[in-house]
C-alpha cells in the first residue's frame, strides 16, 4: 500500500479489535475485547484529541520539556505551548502531527511521521510505529530517524490509558521514584520497591527509574501484562478520573535540562542515526 492518509484503521485477531486514528497523532482510539475496552477506548470518529482515546505516542521526548526552553550542543532553543495550563510543552510533537499509513496487512500496520524543524521542534526527524495485532496481545514499535544535520536529542515512548474499574490493582518492580517540585518537574531521585496497590489508592504522577519485568495490571475483567524494551515508567494515577496511566518511556522527565542528560535516558543520535523501542500488552481474559 502507498502513503494514506485515511483518518481510521482497524485490525482484528480473535476477540480484540483494534481501531486507529493516524491524522490524529497517530494515535490509538481503543482496544476491545469482544466489545470490552482493555485501554480506555472512543469509537474513532467520536475522538476529538489522542489525549482522549487509548494511547498515544511520545516522539522527540516524553512528559515535560521545562518552561518550553532548552540547551543543547552549546545553542539556546524554544518550543511553543502546547498543553492547557502549563509553562512547559508536554509529550513531544509526534501527538499533534498526522501520520500516514504506508503499509498494512490483516495484523500489522506502519504509520509514519516525517517532521520538518518548526516552533514546536527544531530537529528533523522521521518516526514509524509498527503496530501487530495478535488474539492475545498488541506489540507496538517505533523507530525514530534523525534527519537533522546536527546530533539531536531524541527521546520515545507510548501514554497508555488504562480504565480504572472497581478491582483495579497495579504490580509493577521499579527501584528508583522521581520526585517533583511545585512545577511537575523532577527534582530528586529516592528509593521506591516497587508499586503494588489497588488503583484507587495510588497517588501518582512521577517518573519511575529501573523498571523490570512485567508491570501487571489486573481488575474484575482482565488480567493483564506490559512489557517493553524500555527501562523507565510515568505513572499517572489521578484520583478524580475514570482512567490512570503507565507510560514505557525511554528517558527522566525534563532530562534534556539534567547535568547529563544521556545518563537519563535521553539519546544523542548522529545525522542519519536511528533509534528504536518496543512494547508490549498481553491480555487474558479473566
Amino acid at each position: 500500500m502507498s502513503a494514506s492518509t485515511r483518518d481510521s484503521f482497524e485490525l482484528h485477531a480473535g476477540a480484540l479489535r483494534l481501531a486507529l486514528r493516524p491524522g490524529l497523532g497517530g494515535s490509538i482510539a481503543g482496544l476491545w475485547h469482544h466489545g470490552m475496552p482493555v485501554l480506555r477506548s472512543a469509537e474513532p470518529a467520536a475522538l476529538a484529541s489522542p489525549r482522549e482515546g487509548g494511547s498515544f505516542p511520545l516522539v522527540p521526548y516524553s512528559n515535560r520539556l521545562g518552561y518550553r526552553r532548552f540547551r543543547w550542543k552549546g545553542r539556546d532553543y524554544t518550543t511553543e505551548p502546547n498543553f492547557e495550563g502549563s509553562p512547559h510543552s508536554l509529550h513531544g510533537v509526534g501527538w499533534l502531527r498526522p501520520w500516514e499509513i504506508v503499509s498494512s496487512s490483516a495484523l500489522e500496520v506502519v504509520l509514519a511521521l516525517r517532521h520538518a524543524p518548526d516552533a514546536d521542534w527544531p530537529f528533523a526527524f522521521e518516526s514509524r510505529q509498527y503496530l501487530t495485532l495478535a488474539p492475545q496481545s498488541l506489540h507496538v514499535e517505533m523507530v525514530v530517524t534523525n534527519l537533522a544535520e546536527v546530533v539531536a536529542p531524541v527521546g520515545l515512548g507510548w501514554h497508555p490509558y488504562f480504565p480504572k474499574r472497581a478491582r483495579s490493582r497495579l504490580h509493577i518492580e521499579v527501584d528508583g521514584r522521581w520526585d517533583k517540585d511545585d512545577a511537575m518537574l523532577p527534582v530528586r531521585k529516592v528509593a521506591q520497591p516497587g508499586i503494588d496497590g489497588d488503583v484507587a489508592h495510588l497517588d501518582f504522577d512521577h517518573a519511575f527509574d529501573g523498571w523490570r519485568g512485567a508491570a501487571r495490571i489486573r481488575d474484575e475483567r482482565f488480567s493483564l501484562q506490559l512489557t517493553s524494551s524500555l527501562d523507565r515508567l510515568v505513572v499517572y494515577t489521578p484520583q478524580d478520573k475514570d482512567y490512570f496511566c503507565v507510560e514505557p518511556v525511554s528517558h527522566v522527565n525534563n532530562a534534556i535540562h539534567m547535568a547529563d542528560p544521556l545518563a537519563h535516558g535521553l539519546r544523542a543520535l548522529a545525522p542519519g542515526e536511528s533509534t528504536s523501542a518496543w512494547m508490549q500488552l498481553d491480555v487474558t481474559v479473566i
